[in-house]
């Protein structure tokens, strides 16, 4: 239908209709003319409608001039159907899109120094997580195969992905670079999760975890079994394809079907489970079975779960961790506030606390594989409970435990504040909340710099995402009425 490709306003007003129009009412063109005896809206189809009946009434015989182009967006929503999700900004993420593109390919080509579509990404934030500086040259001059830069790369795919499904529905063109981002990610997804080849992978089935492997110049791989956020962050990438919009890109939804086909012809790895025709696609780098296994150690309250989320450390590392690298000890502790390693001067511990973003990160992760799985994906909430929930319930109870860290106790105590008397009894800074950069591992204590609203600050969001699964939850529940 008819659409401005560029308007002077991102939103227009509906406006009212008063009196008759001035312009546009003579004949300018032709020799006859209609005009509206009365005020109207008129749609796009119905300016369609009328141009395709006067050209089949004249035969194409004579030529046509329409006066009036539907400028004014004007959308109408079912009744009880909530607001949103409206038509946005396609030229100004058309714009994002490329600039992103500049820099995703500078990644690919400058940390995938072998081509095997596994990163060496670096520092990537998480400070002293490992067992050496992994910025810095790495002993023995071997290079770090990195799970969680691998991963990052992979949520990378998706985001670009995404945002190029939603620019192609206005652009075909870009149904091409679609295809493009899909393939990557299956690469990506493969070297993760491959064994063999001369090469174990990031995956340890024994253990059911993902580590980070070390390439040696003499061409031996020493995985580094440090069980951390390294390995949970695979759980980030993850995109579900909804089958609405696959059928609004058929050429995409085609090429998608044809590549898994191929691989599935040449026992390749395959990253679509069940492709099913007319359903929802799932996107994930972990498998379900896999999936299963790392909730184990998600889940265990002796490991990441803590009262107040998930911890950036396995607390299995008590009594610490070792590894000899070419006759140097490399190791690291479990430490559940400050840090006590002279990495990066023992700030921003990485080591043990609670960390806000990447806890936002997995309950986001965990509520789009619980919309997809839905009951098909049962898991011990804690890890050997025997008490079994969905995918949602484990996202819906890490937001919770993530926002008890700014909940009053019945004392009027906060754990983030912890025994501070002054944040729980005086008057003055009783309703004061601070929002530290990280959290006590297993107090949920604030440490480092108390005024990261920036990232901690997403709490506000977990505290509406409760607040819409206990609604949702409450429905469900709720006896029909039957009449």
């Amino acid at each position: 239908m008819l659409i401005p490709r560029r308007t002077k306003y991102r939103k227009q007003f509906r406006g009212k209709m008063k009196g008759n129009s001035s312009r546009g009412a003579e004949v300018d063109f032709g020799e006859f003319g209609l005009k509206a005896q009365s005020r109207g809206w008129v749609t796009s189809r119905q300016i369609e409608a009328a141009r395709k009946a006067m050209t089949h009434y004249t035969q194409r015989g004579g030529r046509i001039w329409i006066r009036i182009f539907p400028d004014k967006p004007i959308s109408k929503k079912p009744p009880e159907t909530r607001m949103g999700t409206g038509k946005g900004d396609i030229e100004f993420l058309e714009r994002v899109f490329q600039k992103l593109l500049i820099n995703f390919t500078w990644w690919v080509n400058r940390k995938d120094s072998k081509g095997n579509n596994v990163f060496e990404g670096g520092f990537l934030g998480l400070d002293n997580i490992g067992v050496f500086d992994r910025s810095n040259t790495i002993p023995g001059g071997g290079v770090l195969e990195q799970a969680d830069g691998t991963s990052w790369m992979a949520m990378y795919c998706l985001n670009m992905l995404e945002m190029a499904l939603e620019i192609a529905q206005h652009n075909p063109a870009y149904e091409d670079v679609t295809t493009k981002f899909f393939e990557h990610f299956v690469y990506i997804a493969e070297s993760l999760n491959r064994i063999g080849e001369n090469w174990t992978g990031s995956w340890d089935d024994e253990e059911g975890f993902f580590y980070d492997v070390l390439s040696m110049p003499d061409g031996r791989y020493i995985p580094l079994k440090v069980r951390s956020l390294v390995g949970l962050s695979t759980l980030f990438a993850t995109l579900v394809l909804k089958k609405e919009m696959l059928e609004k890109l058929p050429d995409f939804h085609k090429r998608l079907k044809w590549f898994q086909k191929y691989r599935e012809d040449n026992g390749q790895y395959l990253v679509i489970e069940e492709l099913k025709e007319h359903d929802d696609i799932l996107l994930s780098l972990v498998p379900q079975a896999r999936l299963e296994k790392l909730m184990k150690a998600l889940l265990d309250e002796e490991e990441f779960l803590s009262p107040g989320g998930i911890r950036s450390i396995s607390k299995i590392n008590e009594h610490g961790y070792n590894v000899n690298i070419n006759g140097q000890s490399f190791g690291l502790d479990y430490q559940p506030a400050e840090g006590t390693s002279a990495l990066f001067g023992g700030n921003s511990n990485w080591r043990g606390p609670v960390w806000m973003p990447m806890n936002f990160l997995l309950v986001q992760a965990l509520q789009t594989l619980g919309e997809y799985y839905d009951n098909n994906c049962m898991v011990e909430l804690p890890t050997g409970s025997g008490n079994k929930v969905c995918l949602k319930e484990v996202s819906n109870d890490l937001a919770s435990r993530l926002i008890s860290i700014f909940r009053k106790d019945a004392d009027g105590n906060r754990p983030c504040h912890a025994d501070h008397a002054v944040y729980s009894h005086d008057e003055h800074f009783k309703e004061l909340i601070l929002f530290y950069e990280y959290f006590h591992g297993d107090t949920a204590r604030g440490v480092g710099a108390s005024h990261q609203t920036g990232w901690t600050g997403v709490v506000a969001e977990l505290i509406n995402s409760v607040s819409r699964f206990e609604k949702m939850k409450k429905k469900m529940m709720e006896p029909a009425l039957v009449p």
